[in-house]
């Protein structure tokens, strides 16, 4: 094309407003440049912890500069025909928010498709997944329990389908087997990571067990179930922390807000990370090379002591 022509098709495109067509550029160069974001919101309470990671998941495409689409499923059975139908060429990868994908995953994960799972707990074939120290965590807060003089701790930790919730229960248990200190009949039980949840398995708790010593702590599977809690307990007229002191964790914001004593997740840095890990993988199958980094990436976690744990009290109250 002369320059005399380039300059009157320019000037054309200028006069009529012309912008390029995006699907027409991505079939030329067989390139999205956008990502999607699966999870599973099927539940009606909000999601701190959804909204932190996605987040960090925004920030890394948009330093990417990637568009970011949303999926979202109402529940993880739909997860193997779902997942595979949004692999048609809209999005060049994943980022999954999948607490609850299974081992036989890998039989209906599309190849085709590079993805990274968060918080999956299990290794996925030809898969990375991004995670936090979840056991690591649980041990870390509960030993801190142990220094400030706890002994009776109450643990609520997540569902038991959840390999983070399991995970942080191995660290409650390790951390009492390590300080020689014997976990009470009927103090690990487990529900939902949710207020409403962590509420009604409080109150049930509680009721099971008016008239016997009143734990000195409770370790809670995350911060909605901590809130929760604390509801419940507040309900019987006792007050946190100075009839009883909660933990929770990943530190969202309704931790930070209400000053909770938990352990602080990096979400912001899952996402991010999980989006610079994928964008390696989209460009690796580009150029028909093998990814050569980690399969599973585990980021550190950190206790944040909050005002929810001051020490035990010298006399134990009994469940009212």
């Amino acid at each position: 094309m002369s320059a005399e022509t380039r300059e009157r098709v320019l000037a054309a495109a200028e006069r009529l407003r012309y912008r390029p067509n995006a699907t027409a550029r991505a079939t030329r160069i067989q390139r999205a440049n956008a990502i999607g974001f699966v999870s599973n919101i099927a539940n009606e309470e909000p999601n701190l912890y959804f909204l932190e990671v996605f987040n960090g998941v925004v920030r890394g495409a948009t330093e990417a500069q990637q568009t970011t689409c949303i999926f979202t499923l109402s529940g993880w059975d739909e997860a193997p025909k779902r997942i595979p139908a949004l692999c048609d060429g809209r999005v060049d990868g994943l980022v999954v928010l999948a607490p609850y994908l299974e081992d036989d995953s890998t039989s209906w994960l599309p190849p085709h498709t590079p993805m990274v799972t968060i918080h999956a707990g299990t290794q996925l074939q030809a898969q990375v997944n991004v995670e936090a120290d979840d056991e690591a965590g649980g041990f870390a807060i509960v030993r801190h329990m142990f220094d400030l003089g706890y002994r009776h701790i109450l643990c609520v930790g997540g569902p038991p389908r959840s390999k983070s919730a399991d995970r942080r229960v191995d660290g409650f248990l390790r951390a009492h087997a390590e300080a020689g200190v014997e976990v009470a009949f009927d103090h690990v039980i487990r529900t939902w990571f949710t207020t409403q949840a962590g509420r009604e398995v409080m109150e049930k708790w509680l009721q099971d067990h008016r008239g016997e010593p009143l734990p000195e702590a409770i370790f809670c599977g995350n911060d909605a179930i901590a809130v929760g809690c604390m509801k419940a307990l507040n309900a019987r007229g006792l007050s946190v922390p100075q009839d009883i002191s909660i933990a929770g964790f990943d530190d969202t914001l309704l931790a930070r807000s209400l000053e909770l004593a938990t352990v602080r997740q990096p979400l912001l840095e899952i996402g991010r990370q999980a989006v610079n890990v994928l964008m390696q993988l989209i460009e690796a199958q580009r150029v028909g090379e093998q990814y050569d980094g980690p399969r599973n990436i585990v980021l550190p976690v950190e206790i944040v002591p909050g005002r929810t744990l001051l020490g035990p009290r010298t006399a134990r109250l009994t469940v009212p």
